[in-house]
């Protein structure tokens, strides 16, 4: 299990970085949210199209994985979103809500990227840009539509129609997927200078998600902190098994599929947070609480299913 917790030390010590960097004189608010327009329009829609244009699904149970992937998707997304009138009972507000939402629907496919490479080299990095590929324009949505309904703003299908086709990571993840359905070559030197881009974007990521934590609400995690935690951590990964073994999949397919769903959140949803006003500190909690919890629900994920 050590090949796990060495995959999850360094996000958890970039997101530790970026606390302390925010903490000095050094750098103004300004220059925070300057970090956090490059990444929602630059790094990370570049970060999602190298992924997705060439990725290889050839060696895989594509179809099965397919199905699985979204079924899992579609059952956690209305679990949680049924759970919005009890919450709303409790006391929890609307913004809060969709950080509930997307810290609960949202998993870091390149945390599972870089521990699957490790686990099952080719056949486990397929398996999971499989999964990337078919939720990253569904879940997006989602989350978007989300944010939207529960912004506060006029609710009318129209203006969230722009900001959903507006959204440079939806643009970027169906750019992404027709150049790789299509075959369509990306010109190498291009395709470098974007990677490039791509590599900045996750540790920029995980700082800004560590400029953005309160540290008390890490240290003291509140129940909307632990809710989220206990959805994604524990709920995710036991329906996407359940599925998994519906359609027969079994080995390391199933223990990577497993892995997939048992991931922290992913950092770019903090970033739609702040666009699109959700509550961004509960984001930074709950991300920096699920990314410690992490440590040892990943390893215990993957016993359970034979993975490791």
């Amino acid at each position: 299990m050590l090949i796990i917790f060495e995959s999850v030390l360094p996000i958890f010590l970039t997101v530790a970085l970026g606390v302390g960097l925010k903490r000095l004189p050094l750098f103004s608010a300004d220059f925070w949210d300057g970090l956090n327009q490059l990444g929602y329009y630059v790094l990370f829609p570049a970060l999602l199209f190298t992924t997705l244009a060439r990725a290889d699904f050839s060696t895989i149970a594509a179809g099965d994985i397919t199905w699985v992937t979204l079924l899992g998707v579609a059952a956690i997304s209305a679990l949680t979103m049924a759970l919005w009138p009890l919450l709303r009972a409790f006391g929890l507000g609307s913004p809060a809500f969709t950080s509930v939402f997307q810290t609960t629907t949202r998993w870091n496919g390149f945390v599972a990227l870089a521990i699957a490479d490790k686990l099952a080299g080719l056949e486990g990095m397929a398996v999971i840009s499989l999964m990337m590929t078919v939720t990253i324009i569904p879940l997006n949505l989602i989350n978007v539509l989300v944010l939207v309904w529960f912004s506060g703003e006029n609710r009318n299908v129209g203006m969230m129609a722009r900001k959903i086709a507006a959204n440079p990571l939806i643009i970027s993840a169906f750019i992404g997927i027709a150049f790789n359905l299509a075959a369509i070559p990306v010109y190498q030197p291009v395709y470098d200078a974007m990677n490039l881009m791509a590599r900045a974007a996750l540790g920029m990521g995980l700082v800004l998600v560590g400029a953005g934590l309160v540290i008390s609400d890490a240290l003291k995690p509140k129940p909307m902190v632990l809710l989220p935690s206990f959805l994604k951590l524990a709920l995710f990964p036991l329906i996407t098994y359940a599925f998994a073994t519906l359609f027969g999949i079994s080995g390391a397919p199933l223990a990577i599929m497993v892995l997939g769903a048992s991931v922290p959140t992913a950092m770019n949803g903090y970033v739609l947070a702040r666009q699109l006003g959700g509550d961004a500190r509960l984001y930074s909690a709950v991300v920096t609480v699920q990314t410690m919890l992490s440590f040892f629900t990943l390893p215990l994920a993957l016993m359970l299913v034979g993975g490791g």
